[in-house]
């Protein structure tokens, strides 16, 4: 059954827990329909479609691993179907793994750089071919403050966010003559699955000026509202209190 296409369409990749349901709520509470991506964890995904239930706002699944291009152009293709086109895309999925470099597996290694930087390109690519058929759109990248610090355990996390930084900046050149604004935001570290029990607790927050991490609804919101500033591009934001 096809949705009518009345309301804007955001497509959140990841939106199976953590930062990609926060994501979701945030647009669906602010009226958009929202596709909600994952890869494994369908039973997460199913709970964050339900919890969009919950509040009256609508939305579907989509499955796909990202690190596949063609899995990925089949959702683009599938939400134009249903919805006519797509207006923003987050792209939030990624992966993470505590190794050391030294003691980091190439197959690990391979991995978390095919899922974080292969697969974002992937999902920018097919969106901004598109966005641009009608018009334009906004494709808002999760970052990460590892990909501009770097962290001790996290080499390959974070070489693949450092990857996106220049990833974003090259595709709002390309992308701004057709009206697609391309914008990397950092969300302060949220207590999620991904994070686990390297989730700094309050003797370990000498680097947040505020003593204190992020608020994830508020910054869910605010990555909503950022989606939309429609004169901007090419932009890193930072949402906690850690200065660069």
């Amino acid at each position: 059954m096809q949705d009518s296409h009345e309301g804007r369409t955001v497509l959140v990749t990841g939106g199976s827990g953590g930062i990609g349901r926060g994501l979701c709520l945030a647009f669906a509470q602010a009226g958009w329909w929202v596709g909600v991506h994952y890869f494994n964890h369908v039973q997460e995904a199913e709970r964050t479609l339900a919890l969009l239930s919950q509040i009256e706002r609508q939305g579907a699944l989509y499955q796909a691993d990202i690190r596949v291009g063609h899995e990925v152009q089949a959702i683009i293709d599938a939400i134009e179907r249903r919805r006519g086109r797509l207006d923003v895309l987050l792209c939030n999925a990624g992966t993470a793994s505590g190794q050391l470099m030294v003691t980091c597996p190439e197959q690990e290694w391979t991995r978390i750089i095919d899922t974080n930087l292969t697969g974002t390109y992937h999902c920018m690519k097919a969106a901004a071919m598109s966005m641009m058929t009608h018009g334009g759109g906004s494709i808002v990248v999760i970052g990460s403050y590892a990909g501009l610090q770097g962290t001790i355990g996290q080499g390959a996390y974070a070489a693949s966010k450092a990857g996106l930084t220049g990833l974003v900046k090259t595709a709002a050149r390309e992308w701004g003559p057709h009206n697609i604004r391309v914008n990397l935001v950092c969300p302060g570290r949220q207590q999620t699955g991904m994070t686990g029990d390297s989730f700094p607790s309050a003797l370990r927050l000498g680097d947040h000026v505020l003593k204190r991490t992020s608020n994830l609804d508020a910054v869910a919101r605010t990555i909503c509202q950022l989606a939309q500033l429609s004169d901007v591009s090419g932009q890193i934001w930072n949402l906690d209190s850690r200065i660069f």
